[in-house]
């Protein structure tokens, strides 16, 4: 059997291919569990391209011989199951480094083991297993750059061709759930889909990405996360792929994907940080009595009257996806001009972003809000008006999810309440005097840091300055 999860795909699939090798018939497995659908942060973005994504793969398995097995129910009874079912003695699966796939797996390989049975994990979500990158003491690495030179000396497989034949076994197939029509303007979900959108990353984005990548609209990146979150691309072939490329371009995209590693290194290490920051101390001094709703419901919405904050939650609504500089400004501005909790803002995105993913967003997040893998986190406040003049300088992005402004020229786009009638008819006046909020946070901080030692020298993502 093979217990597809967080891997759904045939190509570079290293626990497939050694069902495969056996020469036995294979059972390709997927159980709807309820926890995994409606569990912490329920997404309708993310569970229409999961199913969109199993009912790809099944096509994929139907021209090679097989088919998906589509069972519902909780995994340690379901897994168990179906391998007695089929007599099979080993559940192979790509190995998951999440806290609650640990505790997942542990459930179905102590099921599995009572009858005689094992779970056999296989590197294939990252590009190096967590435990495999230390440092010359042996502890795990909490700052990315010496990270980053450890995963660079790694050694790294090859990418693994898809398999021709997939021989199948005598099994009822089961249903995959419909996926319905799209919650918001999401991409086209499934491996073939995905190996589409990297082929026009490989040949027309890759060489500019060290110029492009911090564009607010995003044309400048990938917008592979949601492949790379549900396995429909393999991070090896990635990386492979760009190392292949090279450049400037497919150097600075190669460190980006070394970031996902490292923050499922962080997770491996310390899996409290799915509920806690990497500074909790820090994250409590800093948490203000009370948190304004209204201020929230602002950021949420998209109508905080800063019009590069609301493109981006806007777009983030009608699209399920922002670009990497949208996602810190916006969560520099929760957490630090409004000083709002991290987790409020971890908890939206998760519930919205089709590529939210525990450990990437959880670093993200902690880290915009002083409270991760930072030496100095205090001084580092992203300027939304900065932001926009920088990285949407003709206005083009505020505007096409601004249209409130749309009228306004280059010089008041991303400040409308400088203009001489104050902002446009329908858009309201910012919730914060973003120099206010600026002096506010950096006092909390100042405060709140006292006596707070953090890991030294720590950046984060592209070291972005505000």
């Amino acid at each position: 059997m093979v217990w597809f999860r967080r891997d759904l795909r045939v190509h570079d699939h290293p626990a497939l291919s050694d069902a495969v090798a056996r020469g036995v018939p294979v059972v390709p497995l997927f159980v709807l569990d309820d926890r995994l659908l409606e569990g912490r942060w329920p997404s309708p973005n993310r569970r229409w391209s999961l199913l969109g994504a199993l009912h790809a793969l099944d096509a994929q398995l139907r021209a090679r011989g097989a088919r998906l097995v589509i069972r519902h129910g909780p995994p340690e009874q379901v897994v168990p199951a179906v391998a007695r079912e089929v007599g099979a003695t080993d559940v192979l699966v790509s190995r998951d480094v999440g806290p609650w796939a640990r505790a997942r797996d542990h459930r179905v390989a102590t099921a599995l083991a009572d009858e005689g049975r094992v779970l056999r994990a296989r590197a294939g979500l990252l590009l190096a297993e967590p435990e495999s990158i230390a440092t010359a003491d042996g502890r795990p690495f909490t700052v990315f750059s010496p990270f980053w030179r450890a995963l660079s000396r790694a050694d790294r497989r090859a990418p693994l061709v898809a398999p021709t034949v997939i021989p199948f076994a005598d099994i009822a197939p089961g249903t995959i759930l419909a996926a319905g029509p799209p919650p918001a303007d999401l991409p086209r979900p499934g491996e073939g889909a995905a190996r589409d959108r990297l082929a026009a990353w490989m040949a027309d984005g890759l060489s500019a990405y060290h110029d492009r990548r911090d564009l607010l609209d995003g044309s400048g990146t990938s917008r592979l996360g949601a492949d790379l979150h549900l396995g429909t691309l393999s991070v090896i072939e990635l990386d492979a792929l760009a190392a292949a490329h090279g450049g400037p371009g497919a150097d600075a995209w190669r460190r980006q994907l070394g970031w996902r590693d490292f923050a499922h290194h962080l997770l491996w290490h310390r899996p409290e940080l799915a509920k806690e920051p990497f500074r909790p101390a820090l994250a409590r001094a800093l948490r203000p009595a009370t948190e304004d709703p209204d201020a929230v419901a602002a950021w949420r919405e998209g109508r905080t009257g800063i019009p590069v904050v609301d493109a981006a939650m806007r777009q983030l609504l009608a699209t399920g996806w922002m670009s990497n500089r949208a996602r810190l400004v916006v969560a520099s501005f929760l957490t630090r001009h409004l000083l709002v909790d991290h987790r409020v803002g971890e908890d939206h995105f998760m519930r919205h972003l089709v590529d939210g993913d525990l450990a990437n967003d959880g670093l993200g997040w902690q880290w915009t809000a002083g409270v991760g893998t930072d030496a100095q986190p205090w001084f580092r406040i992203f300027d939304p008006v900065r932001q926009g003049t920088r990285f949407d300088p003709d206005g083009g992005f505020v505007r096409r999810w601004v249209p409130e402004v749309a009228a306004l020229p280059d010089d008041l786009v991303h400040t409308p309440w400088l203009a001489a009638d104050g902002p446009p008819d329908g858009y309201p006046a910012p919730v914060v005097d973003l120099r206010e909020g600026r002096d506010r946070a950096l006092a909390a901080f100042r405060a709140a840091a006292d006596g707070d030692a953090g890991p030294r020298g720590a950046r984060g993502p592209r070291d972005p300055r505000g």
